[in-house]
């Protein structure tokens, strides 16, 4: 009996085991046309590398006096209860005496389905009181700055292109106005630079 059971156990762990053999698979290769943004912390009067066409670098500089210090979210206990907000402290009593099913307490049903629910609105307040720096708004600038230089860039183009057309119209008509009717085949009109 003990043979037979245990076959049955081991068939039924390779059948679970399956699905995740066929599920693994290379990690998707990134688009050739994405940006590649490279963000960089500099101190004082460090260079900041230029950005090519490829590749953004965003730098954020800091003061040379910060060089080799501990970064400032870390200095300070973050447990302090002084440094808590009052609105926390009111909140935090909201839990006390709750139990059951998203009340994140050990006792009653389903207890401890709140708990990931409070982590996570833990972690969105720490990150929207983070004092560290925002890359995000520094891409999105180098990114503007990078699509200003290329709509001046058409602009310019655009501008050479209707000059040559213009140049282009006023040659052929003069051309029609000196020899009427006698057309050379050998001249070929001339091509835009």
């Amino acid at each position: 009996m003990t043979n037979r059971t245990a076959l049955i156990f081991g068939a039924a762990c390779a059948l679970m085991a399956t699905p995740v053999f066929a599920q693994e698979g290379e990690a998707p290769a990134a688009t050739p046309d994405a940006e590649k943004i490279n963000m960089v912390i500099v101190y004082g009067e460090d260079e900041c590398a230029a950005s090519t066409d490829d590749q953004i670098n965003v730098c954020a500089r800091l003061s040379e006096s910060d060089r080799y210090r501990i970064p400032t979210q870390l200095r300070d206990d973050p447990n302090d209860p002084s440094k808590e907000a009052w609105t926390n402290r009111v909140l935090a009593y909201e839990y006390v005496g709750r139990e059951g099913t998203m009340s994140c307490s050990a006792s009653g049903a389903g207890g401890f389905t709140g708990c990931g629910l409070k982590q996570i609105d833990a972690a969105y307040a720490e990150k929207k009181e983070d004092p560290g720096l925002t890359f995000g708004r520094m891409i999105a600038a180098e990114r503007k700055k990078r699509l200003d230089t290329i709509d001046a860039e058409a602009a310019l183009v655009e501008e050479r292109v209707k000059q040559f057309e213009k140049e282009r119209a006023e040659r052929e008509a003069r051309m029609a106005n000196e020899a009427p009717g006698t057309e050379n085949p050998d001249s070929a009109p001339p091509q835009p630079e």
